[in-house]
């Protein structure tokens, strides 16, 4: 388990990068995190999930009027983790030691991990290991009652959007590994539509609450400007 952890961005020079072909898992990496049937966030979960169907994701991402913004940025945050869980667990078999030693989004960018305690220095490690430390992360802090509150009437802590703004950013670098490292099995499981899917739901989410900053965004930006340039 990790505990409260810092990645940081390196840029680095270009490399070649190589995938190592596999067969499709049908496992997801982490297990899934589910919302309490029957509690409030499991309404706004419904309310989401029947907002998208709309297929107007500008709206979506919205604040739906009366609720309050920690919980639907909770209640979205889950359902992010869900989604690329649910991603990265069709690659897995492509995402290993031998084929991406680093965890890089393509060859400008390279993520170090730190976490507080046992690793306080930023490590190079590879991009399996890297993402079991982020998943792992993140997974503990949704399951954290005391950040992520799902009884009716228990407040969110006042550090609560900062937490949620990292456990964005970090979850970002999934996806822009996935794209860059990974795009042609994406396209070979048939997963490229929920893929962008996923991610266009993703930015316009983020991009609506102001939740990551811009430079967080970069080894993804063109693909950002080509997805949300038609919603403007």
């Amino acid at each position: 388990m990790c505990g409260p952890a810092a990645a940081v961005l390196r840029v680095k020079q270009p490399r070649d990068s190589h995938c190592v072909c596999g067969s499709r898992s049908s496992k997801t990496f982490k297990p899934k995190k589910n919302i309490p049937e029957g509690s409030h966030q499991y309404e706004l979960l419904k309310h989401a999930e029947a907002t998208l169907g709309s297929g107007n994701l500008r709206m979506a991402v919205m604040l739906p009027e009366g609720e309050d913004l920690n919980e639907w940025v909770a209640v979205n945050t889950v359902d992010f983790f869900n989604q690329i869980n649910m991603l990265y667990g069709t690659i897995t078999d492509f995402c290993t030691e031998e084929s991406c030693p680093v965890m890089s989004a393509g060859p400008k960018y390279e993520y170090h991990w730190a976490d507080g305690t046992n690793i306080k220095k930023p490590i190079k490690c590879s991009a399996p290991k890297y993402i079991d430390y982020l998943m792992t992360w993140v997974q503990d802090q949704l399951d954290d009652e005391t950040l992520f509150p799902s009884k009716i009437g228990v407040p969110f802590p006042k550090n609560f959007m900062s937490v949620a703004k990292t456990i964005l950013k970090r979850l970002f670098r999934v996806y822009a590994h996935i794209y860059h490292q990974h795009f042609d099995p994406v396209i070979q499981l048939q997963e490229e539509a929920h893929l962008n899917t996923s991610f266009k739901h993703f930015i316009f989410f983020v991009q609506e609450f102001n939740l990551i900053d811009r430079r967080e965004l970069a080894p993804l930006q063109e693909l950002i400007e080509k997805l949300t340039s038609k919603d403007r």
